[in-house]
């Protein structure tokens, strides 16, 4: 199964940090964000990345390279312009190949085991869904019995949207190229009852915020 990291963001909430350095180059405990996915995707077996990205990109090319330090390979999908999540997804499908990916958002820190992620695909996607974080108290999706659907419990959505995902390359089958969402497609495909999911309860943040960023060093035994 091949990975990809969604690393076109701008990270505009994190400035000044990220005026002159890409989001997924902004550091932790001294280490670079992405660099964290690479890691834990390579002890999880995977082999092939795919990495998008749009603003200073070539930064993290220069920085990641092919991905031999880190035991993988890596191919990139540059965007002129972000295409947001679904269409930067779409562009790189061509990479990612006839099979199911998984996909993880390079703006979180997690301690998620991406070796969960290398199961049978029932469905159109596989979602991790993850307790909701005091800055999206109202969460995305509600789970139960192992589907994933779009309302929860009298109307009110249960559980965030990690970021981490398993793909199935017929989801954009119907997509054109440009910038989109991916939730509406995962909402139509919700909609058939082809989206699983799982209920993560172990360390994750979203790393938006200065604050969060801090969050994740504190974590890790690193200064602010």
């Amino acid at each position: 199964m091949k990975a990809m990291i969604l690393a076109a963001g701008k990270g505009e909430r994190l400035r000044p940090l990220t005026l002159h350095t890409p989001k997924p180059l902004v550091r932790a405990a001294g280490v670079p964000l992405i660099e964290y996915h690479i890691r834990a995707l390579a002890r999880a077996g995977f082999s092939e990345l795919v990495i998008n990205h749009a603003w200073l990109g070539e930064q993290i090319e220069a920085h990641l390279g092919s991905g031999d330090r880190f035991g993988v390979h890596i191919r990139y999908s540059p965007e002129g312009e972000p295409l947001e999540t679904g269409g930067g997804i779409h562009r790189a499908v061509p990479l990612l190949g006839e099979e199911p990916f998984a996909v993880i958002n390079g703006d979180i820190w997690t301690d998620y085991d991406f070796a969960a992620l290398k199961r049978p695909l029932d469905g159109l996607a596989h979602l991790v869904l993850v307790d909701n974080p005091a800055h999206h108290p109202a969460g995305d999706f509600a789970l139960a019995q192992g589907r994933v659907s779009e309302a929860g419990l009298q109307g009110k959505c249960l559980l965030t949207y990690s970021g981490i995902a398993v793909l199935s390359p017929r989801l954009f089958e119907s997509c054109s190229a440009g910038a989109f969402k991916l939730a509406p497609l995962l909402r139509q495909a919700m909609a058939t009852g082809d989206v699983s999911g799982e209920h993560y309860q172990g360390r994750w943040i979203d790393v938006g915020t200065h604050e969060r960023l801090a969050e994740v060093e504190r974590i890790l035994g690193g200064s602010c």
